[in-house]
């Protein structure tokens, strides 16, 4: 089994040849430097990088890139060596992002070469760092061991070279640069971003770690940076991208924005969300009477900054989840306190040969029990004090959300309306942790889509042996159709298109709702034919779009190109797909959501076992979520495993076919 590790863990390594392999989002400079028993790299020579990828032992990349495969042959390394540091960083001088903060957080996963990864570790936390030193492969009483280091550094190269203990630090970070430089020269231009500044959702989103980060953070805080927020971010199953600070003061401004260009915007493929503020949201009005000496807040809903009441319930929303998050840290500690200090005092006891017996070894034991108790019960009860407040916010809360956030049996679904704008959010399930299961917080995601989604059909991670794997694909299909039909819901008519590839047709009777009440194109395309016809034209889409937008000729797109947001469903994957139809998909999930279209795959990991690593991006470029509840889901402050529960239809509800009844009347109306 992988050891995903965490800051400052080891884990043995048990072969000498490995691969480490780096996945980054978008371009970045790998490389390595060796070490001596001091942790001191000796002279240029001992530094593997573009410029000179090979050492004795050890290979690197020939240049910038988003993923990478840096080869290591432990036994071939000098004897005087005893370390070796993996080092990423951002590429100088060439128009992309400046800092570590502003990009998704770098994936690496030490593996032999067969592919099998024996350990991963997910960079999160860093924030103005340009360079970092992600893993030491070092030697310690002749075992070679791996460190999860994540060490950044806000001068780069330059500075980690340095710390090192290298004196040619400055001049070799230079000619790394420029060799970086040269090959990037070579290479073709990514489409450009759009706007970073302009657009609250393109710098708030999050990430995982092995287990996906729920949570996209708010616009602003007062005083401080924000930890990195995890909705929508890349990952193994997912990872932490840009954020901006907390509500109620300035935004953070991204370094990179400066740098890059901008797609055009207002125009046929602006992708962007409308009408976003760039400013700090006012502070929310007071709309409660004080609270009583010594008595909690009364909870208000939209409590909260924002420049609407939408904003201030997603800001409102997203304060529950870090405060929960907070509170069961703390509780946690405390027990983890009290049993350590409990420990400690029963080892005293021990130490001691007299106290080992008779009635002072007893009475020492049970002293030392009732302390643990007494601070284990402090802490519940402060724990439960602050679940009772969020418990009152959440009943204040929820029947106060809009549509596009609310729960399906909410009653705002039965007013519901095709709306004329998008929403700030959609909410895609809810998330508890183990010490308040009868508190769930809305798992809200930011719109646009940044990143696809994966359904997970397959038993990887669940406790019920009996779980029969025929229904599971069939909730996971049922899951995926709930989600579609609620992007359905929330988009204006015209602005959200509905694509679905159904091979074998196994999810018929899930799809039903679509197909019945008319709100997609065509019908699911089956058979080898169908697949391959609809990967060819989104893929083609894709293709017009940027090219477009990266000339800057957006109004020369062919007039009957439809200009709205697509989403893919793919179901019973890899099933019925050949090997183009896979570097298809892989492709639009890397390119589609930057140009509007996005990828929904209701898929079992396993089944595509037989791919190898091959896939292994495509799996950490979407956002992994199960139809049954499943602890997967990490925060980005203290890594709880969250427990996920998708947002389905209750059983016998109408709810979900008058609602799709609407959005097709609606699109029928659009299309005259």
């Amino acid at each position: 089994m992988t050891a995903e590790l965490v800051r400052g863990q080891n884990h043995p390594l048990s072969q000498a040849r490995l691969e480490v392999r780096v996945s980054a989002g978008r371009p970045i400079v790998a490389g390595a430097t060796l070490s001596d028993e001091q942790g001191r790299v000796r002279g240029v020579e001992w530094v593997a990088h573009p410029g000179a990828p090979t050492l004795p032992g050890l290979e690197v990349s020939k240049q910038a890139a988003a993923d990478h495969r840096l080869a290591f042959d432990l036994d071939a390394l000098p004897g005087t060596v005893h370390r070796v540091s993996v080092l990423l960083a951002l590429p100088a001088g060439v128009g992309g992002p400046v800092r570590f903060g502003a990009v998704a957080a770098p994936f690496v996963a030490v593996t032999g070469l067969d592919g099998v990864e024996v350990a991963s570790y997910t960079i999160t936390g860093l924030d103005t760092e340009s360079a970092v030193v992600a893993l030491e492969l070092y030697r310690r009483q002749g075992v070679w061991k791996v460190r999860a280091v994540g060490q950044g550094y806000a001068g780069g190269l330059a500075e980690l070279l340095t710390d090192q203990g290298l004196s040619e630090a400055r001049q070799l970070a230079g000619s790394i640069n420029e060799a970086v430089a040269q090959g990037l020269a070579r290479s073709v231009s990514a489409p450009p971003p759009r706007t970073a500044d302009a657009d609250r959702s393109r710098q708030a989103a999050a990430s995982a770690p092995g287990p996906d980060q729920p949570y996209a953070a708010p616009q602003g805080a007062p005083g401080t940076v924000p930890p990195q927020s995890p909705y929508d971010a890349p990952g193994p199953q997912g990872a932490t991208v840009p954020q901006t600070g907390y509500p109620g003061g300035p935004a953070q401004p991204d370094p990179s924005a400066v740098t890059q260009p901008s797609a055009p915007t207002g125009g046929p493929v602006d992708y962007s969300h409308p009408g976003r503020q760039a400013a700090a949201p006012p502070p929310p009005a007071p709309t409660a009477p004080p609270a009583a000496p010594g008595q909690p807040a009364q909870p208000v809903a939209g409590d909260a900054t924002g420049w609407s009441m939408e904003e201030r319930l997603y800001n409102q929303v997203w304060g529950m989840f870090e405060d929960l998050a907070r509170t069961t840290a703390a509780y946690r500690s405390a027990v983890d306190f009290a049993d350590s200090r409990m420990e400690q005092e029963l080892d005293k006891v021990l130490s001691d040969p007299r106290g080992r017996i008779g009635g002072q070894g007893d009475a020492a034991r049970e002293a030392a029990q009732a302390k643990r108790a007494g601070l284990v019960d402090q802490a519940r009860a402060a724990l439960d004090r602050d679940l009772a407040q969020l418990a009152a916010e959440a009943e204040v809360v929820e029947p106060a959300l809009p549509a596009a956030y609310a729960s399906w049996d909410n009653p705002v679904w039965h007013g519901y309306r095709v709306p004329m704008e998008i929403p700030m959010a959609l909410r895609l399930g809810d998330l508890r942790l183990p010490e308040s299961e009868n508190l769930s917080i809305p798992m809200l995601v930011r719109l646009p889509l940044e990143r696809g989604l994966w359904i997970d059909s397959g038993r990887a991670g669940l406790d019920d042996p009996l779980t029969d794997s025929d229904e599971l694909r069939r909730l996971a299909m049922d899951t995926a159709v709930a989600h579609a039909a609620r992007l359905l819901a929330v988009y204006p008519a015209g602005e959200f298109t509905v694509h679905v590839i159904d091979p074998a047709g196994s999810g018929a009777s899930s799809l039903a709702p679509l197909v019945r009440s008319g709100v997609l194109d065509a019908p699911p395309a089956a058979g080898a034919a169908g697949v391959g016809e609809v990967l060819a034209r989104l893929t083609q889409r894709v293709d017009l779009v940027q090219m477009a937008v990266r000339g800057g000729v957006a109004d020369s797109l062919p007039p009957d190109l439809d200009t709205a947001e697509q989403l893919l469903i793919v179901n019973d994957f890899p099933h019925g797909f050949d090997d183009r139809a896979v570097t298809q998909l892989r492709y639009l999930a890397d390119e589609g959501p930057a140009v509007g279209v996005h990828l929904m795959m209701v898929a079992d990991r396993e089944d595509a076992a037989a791919y190898g690593p091959l896939l292994d991006p495509l799996w950490r470029s979407l956002l992994r979520l199960t139809p049954v509840p499943d602890d997967h889901l990490t925060d980005p402050w203290v890594g709880h495993a969250w427990t996920y529960e998708p947002a389905l239809v209750p059983p016998g509800s109408q709810v979900l076919q008058q609602v799709l009844s609407q959005v097709a009347a609606a699109r029928r109306s659009w299309n005259r």
